[in-house]
């Protein structure tokens, strides 16, 4: 068997040697050594750590689809996001500046990117019950948007120029940043009993992709900032992977209600309302009146009386 392994073409053998190195390459593949803890150890994090990078770049896609079709992000906390993306991008920079392998933080680098697209679009389709009733009072997006990129320009620049001393600061802050940015959500999720247009995919992605994360840190980094931000992802994502499992089905049939439309329903006298040209709204109340009593030696005429419908208009 040592005889085929050693002969495998070139290109399986470049690929090899470039994910698990040149000694764990020999004494896998070409020796076929499976005593060898160490290198199967760090083979199984670079396996681990490159079907995290290809997951994390398309982890938030569905989520942005789910967005895009309900033309709606409700559910999804915008402080949240702005915290979460935040996070992302410090480990970003500071992996990316410590010269760590791309295999265990590169899905950072594609989460920051797909959370920047989702942030602008929970700005872009504000909720509907945060926008004014007329259209001439509507927010216009556009200045928060420009504002957002703006923001996100400014960020990146000072994360990438930013001394060690102040990155290693910003990593340690993560810590804060990672639990803040899953509060939000998750007390949005448990005061409207849904969790809206959450992405099942995402979340169940994000708390595998952290489990996986403290293995492929502890064997190939071994740095104490990352391996605890990954922990405590793991524990906030818990929480709302266990949030979505408790309300699933619930909220979706919920629908919006213009600001003038009011059924009769809301008016148990039986009135309508209207909006009169001058903005003072206009009430109309049919009241019934009790029947009159009679003496009962005239059964006929109260019988009569009981038959007749009494109605007064009042304005």
């Amino acid at each position: 068997m040592t005889s085929v392994t050693r002969n495998l073409p070139w290109l399986i053998k470049d690929l090899g040697t470039s994910i698990i190195g040149q000694k764990c390459y020999v004494s896998l593949v070409e020796n076929l050594n499976i005593e060898d803890v160490d290198c199967i150890k760090y083979s199984l994090s670079k396996g681990l750590g490159v079907g995290i990078v290809v997951g994390g770049s398309i982890m938030k896609v569905p989520q942005l689809i789910l967005i895009l079709r309900a033309q709606s992000a409700r559910g999804l906390s915008l402080a949240a996001y702005i915290l979460e993306t935040s996070s992302y991008a410090i480990t970003l920079a500071y992996s990316s500046r410590n010269a760590f392998p791309f295999s265990t933080y590169g899905e950072n680098l594609f989460l920051t990117i797909q959370n920047v697209f989702i942030t602008l679009l929970i700005i872009l389709y504000d909720p509907p019950s945060s926008r004014r009733l007329t259209t001439s009072q509507a927010p216009n997006p556009a200045g928060k948007l420009i504002t957002a990129l703006l923001a996100v320009l400014a960020a990146s620049i000072a994360l990438f120029t930013a001394p060690a001393g102040a990155l290693a600061v910003a990593q340690l802050c993560t810590l804060p940043l990672s639990l803040f940015s899953k509060l939000p959500q998750i007390v949005q999720n448990h005061r409207a009993r849904s969790t809206g247009q959450l992405s099942t995919f995402a979340v169940v992605s994000q708390i595998g992709g952290c489990a996986a994360r403290l293995f492929t840190t502890a064997q190939e980094v071994n740095d104490p900032l990352m391996a605890a931000g990954f922990a405590l992802a793991l524990v906030l994502n818990l929480v709302v992977g266990i949030q979505m499992y408790a309300y699933w089905g619930k909220g979706s049939g919920v629908g919006v209600v213009s600001g003038h439309e009011k059924t009769r329903d809301e008016f148990p006298l039986g009135g309508g309302r209207e909006i009169s040209s001058y903005g003072r709204e206009k009430v109309d109340i049919v009241v019934q009146p009790q029947s009159p009593s009679y003496p009962p030696t005239h059964q006929h005429s109260q019988s009569a009386a009981y038959g007749r419908k009494w109605a007064r208009k009042v304005d």
